[in-house]
């Protein structure tokens, strides 16, 4: 079996067998990331344009779109390559660079919506302080906060992950190069400090998890005790937004990595 010094490129998983559908999957991901381009792209532009837009909220939404389009950058163009070409080679490199940007991008979106969950916090629940807690300096600092979190993390994983012997060939069993595939090539034994660095990733993302469903019990507890209808339309169209974007985002994750074998 070839070790990982011996591993130059590693098979990703096709997403169909033949040419037809290669192909129709080629189109959805063009007309998928396309759509997805344009609707960040569009944000980023009014946010940056607009000074009624220069807002903490929006602030954080134009981190959140630039993180969005990261992310779709990491991995879907890649795909669109091998549907189009019919292949299924991606380098070493290309591989650590793909696990790397998508944890990267990905933690990135999560602490910025864990963020936006206390600006939603602090403008309803302590509106007369938000200018203090929330300036333009504080916001700066918290997304900084956010992307050098993301990407330290990303490091340590993207580092321990690839340092590993793989003594289990070089399929990938799936159309992007993601760590717990990346696990099943290495050697027995080899990954248990992965396994840790995973459990301390899971009381991260439980920590930030847990403060957002607090920040919303609060959040909902004032919002209730408005007395004007107009008033508590006016708090949850603000907050359901974000909250429609976190839940589809950890749904989406827990689907993805917390089913059954």
């Amino acid at each position: 079996m070839p070790n990982s010094s011996s591993i130059s490129h590693f098979l990703l998983l096709p997403l169909a067998d033949t040419r037809q559908l290669q192909l129709l999957h080629f189109c959805l991901l063009l007309g998928i990331s396309l759509a997805a381009l344009l609707a960040n792209g569009l944000i980023i532009s009014a946010v940056a344009c607009d000074h009624h837009l220069h807002s903490p909220m929006f602030f954080f939404l134009l981190n959140l779109a630039l993180s969005d389009l990261g992310s779709i950058c990491t991995t879907v163009p890649k795909a669109m390559h091998n549907s189009l070409w019919d292949t299924r080679i991606i380098s070493y490199t290309g591989c650590a660079a793909q696990v790397f940007l998508l944890i990267f991008f990905l933690g990135t979106e999560y602490f910025l919506l864990t963020i936006m969950c206390y600006d939603r916090y602090v403008s309803i629940c302590k509106p007369l302080h938000y200018g203090t807690l929330l300036g333009s300096r504080a916001c700066a600092h918290m997304a900084a906060a956010a992307w050098a979190t993301a990407f330290l993390y990303s490091l340590l994983h993207t580092a321990n992950t690839f340092s590993l012997p793989l003594c289990q060939g070089n399929v990938v069993g799936q159309f992007f190069c993601e760590i717990p595939q990346i696990l099943k090539l290495s050697c027995a034994q080899s990954y248990l400090r992965e396994i840790w660095l995973l459990a301390f990733s899971a009381c991260l993302v439980f920590s930030c998890f847990v403060f957002i469903v607090f920040s919303y019990v609060q959040i909902f507890r004032a919002v209730l005790r408005i007395p004007s209808e107009q008033g508590r339309h006016k708090a949850f169209s603000t907050c359901l937004p974000h909250l429609a974007v976190v839940s589809l985002f950890v749904s989406t994750v827990t689907l993805a990595y917390l089913k059954p074998p």
